[in-house]
């Protein structure tokens, strides 16, 4: 299975949590300069570091059942988070709780699995989608604690019970049918919040359901395995998402922090909610109006942590652009026409997502296409 330590700068780690958390010393490519670290006081104060996010409360706020006034509050809400931070949180979604439970149980049943069997699904060099261990195959250092499986869903065909069987085998029908099932529930939850999102910005009711209809979504399933030493690394080290929205489903294990304020704080997890939160392409559709904000991962000693990501994006024909009433002489366009493909290459060949990708990406973008 390869060795789980290094030996030199050029030799790879393999990312295999059951042996590297019984190593006395943690291998360096794992281990984050000190200002990026985890703060200490984030343990010791405990619940005074939470940051509250708005709570959009779908069957209260009347949404389900068009009742104008109640969802005017909510866009109202949705709005004033955006604006300051990009992150809100969603209950009462219509997402089925037993739902939300298999779909946790299936990835356990994963990532538990040995190093050799999950490596079956393997992601390719460049592409988003399959297993990776800590991105080992992408980066020399700073690598994250952390297992992913990502794939994509699409609402023209039922694609994700076919890419379990194909990747993993005929064992793997029963998660097949969970994440078609979840994708598609999650596919609904983020239309209307599309919805939302178009109402707050004063750009009506349908005109963002309409540009996302029909686009596949990525689904990533997080796992973050026990450190013998947290202190030392990251889940997932500080970025903003480069994808429209995240719309994430946390156990009960806390480790998702915000920066707000020049201070990084925690989100107390809520099992009966999902974390939602503006990326960077929402943002170039807003023409920066609503914030993509930076966050992170944290890690602990005992307790393995669970996440399930859900990440709408556009057809990959059509054109990032902010609608012309957001456009005005106070208020001219920050970034070019893009798609989706095009960032997606950016972010996954050539530049590691941080606070600035978006900025990163204009650069890039515009002395690509000079003549």
């Amino acid at each position: 299975m390869g060795t789980s330590t290094v030996s030199g700068p050029n030799v790879p780690v393999l990312f295999d949590a059951s042996i590297l958390q019984r190593e006395e010393k943690m291998p360096e490519v794992f281990v984050w300069p000190q200002a990026d670290r985890p703060s200490t006081d984030l343990a010791l104060k405990g619940r005074e570091t939470e940051v509250p996010l708005p709570i959009i409360d779908l069957q209260k706020s009347g949404f389900w059942k068009n009742d104008e006034k109640a969802t005017k509050e909510a866009k109202d809400v949705i709005g004033k988070a955006c604006v300051e931070h990009g992150f809100f949180q969603v209950i009462n979604h219509q997402v089925s709780p037993d739902l939300l439970t298999a779909a946790h149980q299936h990835i356990s049943l994963f990532f538990n699995l040995s190093l050799v069997e999950k490596r079956r699904a393997q992601r390719k060099l460049g592409e988003s989608c399959g297993y990776a261990s800590s991105f080992t195959d992408r980066f020399a250092n700073k690598l994250p604690w952390k297992e992913t499986l990502s794939f994509e869903h699409s609402p023209s065909h039922s694609d994700v019970r076919d890419y379990f069987v194909k990747a993993m085998g005929e064992d793997f029908q029963d998660a097949g049918n969970v994440f078609k099932e979840y994708c598609e529930a999650m596919e609904c939850l983020a239309l209307g919040l599309m919805e939302l999102l178009g109402m707050s910005l004063g750009i009506g009711r349908l005109h963002l359901r309409k540009f996302f209809e029909g686009g596949n979504s990525i689904m990533r399933l997080n796992y973050y395995p026990p450190c013998a030493q947290p202190n030392l690394t990251l889940g997932t080290g500080p970025h903003c998402d480069p994808t429209s929205l995240t719309l994430l489903h946390l156990d009960e294990v806390g480790g998702l922090e915000i920066f707000i304020n020049n201070k990084w704080h925690s989100v107390r997890p809520n099992t009966d909610a999902f974390v939602v939160n503006i990326g960077d392409t929402f943002m170039a559709l807003s023409n920066g109006k609503y914030k993509s904000c930076l966050h992170r991962a944290v890690v602990n000693k005992t307790t393995p942590r669970k996440s399930l990501a859900f990440l709408p994006k556009p057809a990959y024909d059509k054109i990032v652009r902010p609608p012309d009433d957001l456009l005005d002489s106070d208020h001219p366009r920050k970034y070019p026409d893009f798609t989706w493909p095009v960032f997606l290459e950016f972010t996954q060949k050539h530049y590691r997502s941080d606070m600035n990708t978006l900025a990163a990406f204009q650069k890039w973008f515009t002395s690509r296409n000079q003549p």
